[in-house]
């Protein structure tokens, strides 16, 4: 009973992840929020969906951005999934006009900066030519800039990433920052200027769970939806007050 009710207090997380790629990127998810202290639900397809069961959300990698999202062709090789391109560009923006705080990871970064109206590079590489990574080994070097909200959560220092992107943000969104560049000068991750909490980072944290830099990412978005669960309580509790006063 003890652990049941802990269970039930530990913020929920939705996730959504490829179809392709989900089986094995899912469980390091799960893994890292439940280090943070947070609890994952998987969603894949948009039948699965209920919002109002998450206190926060995290936008997996996985699979390229149609063009069409951002008002533009198809220019190079891409992987599409049309229907998960729908999903997540509805619960995107769901979880913003609900102020659910959001972690955007490679795919997720690109589609949190293109629901908020920017536009992505089809093939990064072309545009800063550097080498290209693809590996789930921190072999990148990127710069946090000073005031951000990424810097308070993992620090000033240069950090080492991952990288196994095509597609990098081009144009910011409204309402966003650039928070860390790589040497290149390719961005490598956003936030939102205000809250709710809204970061998106171009590479898989969720690979690199031994490094602490990279744990914190995760215990940010669960602290953030903790806070948002204690602020739902809190209103239904004065809710419930003040039915019970009229009552009275």
């Amino acid at each position: 009973m003890k652990r049941r009710r802990r269970d039930q207090a530990r913020p929920v997380i939705g996730v959504t992840v490829s179809r392709r790629s989900g089986w094995r990127i899912f469980p390091l998810i799960w893994l890292n929020l439940a280090l943070a202290g947070g609890r994952a639900l998987k969603w894949q397809r948009a039948d699965q969906i209920d919002i109002a069961a998450v206190d926060g959300l995290i936008i997996g990698g996985g699979d390229d951005i149609f063009p069409g999202l951002y008002g533009t062709e198809i220019v190079t090789r891409v992987t599409l999934d049309p229907d998960r391109d729908r999903m997540e560009k509805a619960l995107t923006e769901q979880a913003l006009a609900r102020d659910l705080p959001i972690l955007g990871i490679c795919r997720g970064a690109q589609m949190l900066n293109v629901v908020l109206g920017g536009t992505l590079h089809q093939d990064a590489f072309a545009v800063y030519p550097s080498r290209r990574y693809r590996t789930i080994l921190p072999r990148r070097r990127i710069s946090v800039r000073d005031d951000t909200r990424l810097a308070e959560i993992a620090g000033c220092l240069p950090m080492r990433i991952n990288a196994l992107h095509s597609q990098a943000v081009d144009r910011l969104g409204d309402g966003l920052r650039i928070a860390a560049t790589d040497e290149a000068g390719m961005i490598q991750a956003i936030e939102r200027l205000r809250d709710p909490f809204a970061l998106g980072v171009q590479w898989h944290p969720e690979h690199i769970f031994y490094a602490r830099r990279q744990r914190r990412l995760f215990r940010a978005l669960v602290e953030a939806a903790a806070a948002r669960q204690r602020g739902a309580r809190q209103h239904v509790a004065v809710e419930e007050l003040m039915r019970a006063d009229k009552i009275i």
